[in-house]
Formats: C-alpha cells, sequence, structure tokens
C-alpha cells in the first residue's frame, strides 16, 4: 500500500524557487565544510596536540551538532527561519575565525565546537523551511536534492581547499569553510520567512520545551527515532571503516581518495532517484533498502583484499547511502506536527545526529578490544536492526489522516 502524509498549503508552487534559496547555499555551505574537514586534525598536531587530543577535537563538531540540536528548535520557533539562519552563520563565522586564528589546541576545539552548535541551528532551519515551503507531492525530492547538493560540495571541498591550502599555507582550508559560511548564510536569508508561519502565528504558541516534546510523542520518537539513530550510526561509521580496512591492506592515500572519490559519485547519482521513488511511492521503499544495502556492504567489506575489492565496497556504499540521502529530513518533516514543527525537527535531528556522533566513536573503541571484522559484523547487524525498524514504523497512514491512523500503523 503505498504511503500517504498529511496535506498542508505549501509557500511554492516547484521546486526552481529553491535552486538559488537553497540548494545552491546548500552546495556552497558543504564545499566550506568539506575544505575544512581534512585540516582540523592536521591542524591540533601543528599546535602540539596528541593523536587522541586531534581526535577528541575532530569529534567536538559531531558534539557541538548534538548539543546545538536541544535549543535549535526554539530558536528557530521563537526568531524564524531567515534571523535564525543570520544568526547561525554568524556563530559558524566565529567558530572558524578561531579555528583560523588558533594558536593552542584548546582554541581550536572551541572553535569546532561553534561550529558544530551553528551547524545545528543552520541544519534546522533549513529543514523546517522546505517542511513549510514544499508541495508534498515534491517534499522527499527537495529533501534528497538538497542533501546531495550539500554532499556535492562536500565532495568539491577538499580540492577547492587544496589549491587554496598551496597559495596561503595549511589553514586555507578554513578560509574557504569561512566564505563558504558566510556566503551561504547571505544567499539564505535573502527569503523571507514562510507566509504560514506569519499568518498562523505557529511562532507565537507557548514555550515549549525538549521534555515538553519527549513527552507528547514519545511514541514516535522513540520507534521511528530509533531507526532514525541506527541510520545516522550505519551512516557515519562508514567514513571511519573504509580508511581502516584500506590501511589494514596496505594501501596508500592516492589510492584510498580515489576510492573514496568513486564511491561519492555513486552516492550523489542515487540521490535525486532516491526523492523520486519516496514521493511516488512511499519513504519504507528507499530507507529500507538503504539500510539492508549499507548492512551488506559491511559484511563484505572483510573479504576485499585489495583496492578493487574495496572499490566494489565503496561502490555498494555508495548506493546505499545515496538511496538515503534526505529520507531522514523527509520522514521528519512527514511527522511533524504544523503547530510545533520546528521544536519537534529539533528533537528528530537529536536522534540522527546522536547515530552520527555515537557510531563512529562506538567503532574506534571495538577496534581498539577487538579485530576489524567483528567491528564490521557489528555495523551490518545495525544496519539491518535500523532496516527493521524502519520497515515496521514508518507511517503509511498520517498520524493527523483520521483519528485511527498512528505512526507505524500499517
Amino acid at each position: 500500500m503505498t504511503e500517504t502524509v498529511p496535506k498542508e498549503q505549501p509557500a511554492i508552487a516547484g521546486l526552481k524557487p529553491l535552486v538559488t534559496t537553497v540548494f545552491v547555499p546548500a552546495a556552497i555551505f558543504g564545499i566550506g565544510q568539506g575544505a575544512a574537514a581534512p585540516i582540523m586534525a592536521v591542524t591540533a598536531r601543528d599546535l602540539g596536540a596528541s593523536v587522541a587530543v586531534a581526535g577528541l577535537i575532530v569529534a567536538l563538531g559531531g558534539l557541538g551538532a548534538v548539543l546545538g540540536d536541544l535549543p535549535a528548535g526554539r530558536i528557530v520557533s521563537r526568531f524564524g527561519e531567515r534571523r535564525s539562519i543570520i544568526g547561525g552563520s554568524s556563530l559558524g563565522a566565529t567558530g572558524v575565525v578561531i579555528c583560523l586564528l588558533a594558536q593552542t589546541p584548546w582554541m581550536l576545539g572551541v572553535g569546532a565546537l561553534l561550529t558544530g552548535l551553528a551547524n545545528a541551528v543552520w541544519g534546522l532551519a533549513r529543514q523546517s523551511y522546505l517542511a513549510e515551503t514544499v508541495p508534498l507531492g515534491l517534499r522527499a525530492r527537495a529533501m534528497s536534492s538538497f542533501a546531495a547538493m550539500w554532499r556535492l560540495g562536500f565532495f568539491l571541498g577538499p580540492l577547492i581547499g587544496a589549491g587554496v591550502i598551496l597559495l596561503v599555507g595549511a589553514r586555507g582550508g578554513f578560509l574557504v569553510q569561512l566564505v563558504g559560511v558566510v556566503l551561504a548564510g547571505a544567499l539564505m536569508a535573502r527569503v523571507p520567512d514562510p507566509p504560514r508561519k506569519a499568518q498562523a502565528g505557529i511562532g507565537d504558541h507557548g514555550h515549549v520545551t525538549l521534555p515538553d516534546i519527549l513527552r507528547r510523542h514519545r511514541a514516535a520518537l522513540s520507534t521511528l527515532g530509533t531507526g532514525s539513530l541506527l541510520m545516522g550510526a550505519a551512516r557515519a561509521s562508514r567514513e571511519a571503516v573504509l580508511p581502516l580496512w584500506a590501511l589494514h591492506l596496505g594501501l596508500d592515500a592516492a589510492q584510498v581518495s580515489v576510492i573514496f572519490g568513486i564511491g561519492a559519485a555513486v552516492d550523489l547519482l542515487c540521490s535525486y532517484p532516491a526523492g523520486h521513488i519516496m514521493d511516488r511511492y512511499g519513504r519504507r521503499l528507499v530507507a529500507v533498502p538503504s539500510l539492508t544495502v549499507i548492512g551488506v556492504s559491511y559484511l563484505m567489506l572483510p573479504f576485499s583484499t585489495g583496492a578493487l575489492g574495496l572499490t566494489a565496497v565503496a561502490v555498494v556504499m555508495g548506493i546505499g547511502n545515496g538511496l538515503g540521502n534526505g529520507v531522514i529530513m523527509t520522514l521528519g518533516a512527514d511527522i511533524a506536527p504544523p503547530e510545533e514543527r520546528a521544536e519537534f525537527l529539533a528533537a528528530w535531528r537529536l536522534t540522527h545526529d546522536t547515530g552520527m556522533f555515537g557510531g563512529p566513536l562506538a567503532i574506534g573503541l571495538l577496534a581498539a578490544v577487538f579485530p576489524l571484522g567483528w567491528a564490521f559484523a557489528a555495523l551490518g547487524a545495525t544496519s539491518f536492526a535500523g532496516a527493521a525498524m524502519m520497515f515496521r514504523f514508518i507511517p503509511v497512514y498520517s498520524p493527523r489522516v483520521s483519528p485511527r491512523s498512528r505512526v507505524g500503523k500499517r
């Protein structure tokens, strides 16, 4: 049975108005993130940090996103998407400047944490804007396209950053990130808040706290939210396991980069078709295969014995991850109550971001105690568990279409 979703009036008639206000800014923002990602640990080491401390500084960006999810919903609900974008961009730019000027590892860590916090506010404001303005028949394609553009930027970022680094030194990647944050924020800040928010006064409802959201929506957050958390862990961990296994196989950095690039290209190619399938046939038909394919790729990984085998695994991972681009944002928009959309989306993003932060951390701990093959098996099991949760709890009927409909009802 094809899934149905709630009916709301969009503020735009199609996706073209979003090209310069959402999709291009997402790509620019991704370029900045991609340019800075490879040099964070390198900068930490140059400042005298140990390998462990450098890893912790890198993780602070993810921790900042998790912590930022907590107040982000209230910020967007209170101030609107436009002002939240401006504030998030300002905070992010401050964090990047601190990274650029840092003279000690702890200063670099503060900058990384601030950029993570800003990313949470920025990301929620963009998701809330799409949820408010895009027609439901195009929602998944909009979310998938948004995710794909960010990934395209993240893919191009290291290449652009490398050129700037050759010109100005190792911190050139932070310069690219600073330009990306400011430019992306300026482009999206041109758009006024959705008319629906201003007309309905959604931002004026009573103060809603995170405990309120967790209590009111505990069924969705404890079931479908668990699937979201597992999906976040499965998807984020692939960026840790591929380099670990490549090192185990004795591959050099150039080979690993090429393999990553091939996987990323496949990932991008799958993004828009996934959105089209979700809009036409429902979210389950994409979410479940995405996690299943990722799980299979983890089980394949120990059997790859060289560059060619690892490339095949990276392609399978790219297919699985590409299919999942936008699915979490789409599901969140589907089940979010309009009267407290931003607050709910903040709690929803928290489930996924916790998985994104915790997955690679857990893999590092497992790899320190057990052989890598056991860590891969655990990831495969996590992926399959997430697929099962998505299959069981993705709503067939909207919780607001009829009184008898509930999340997970089939």
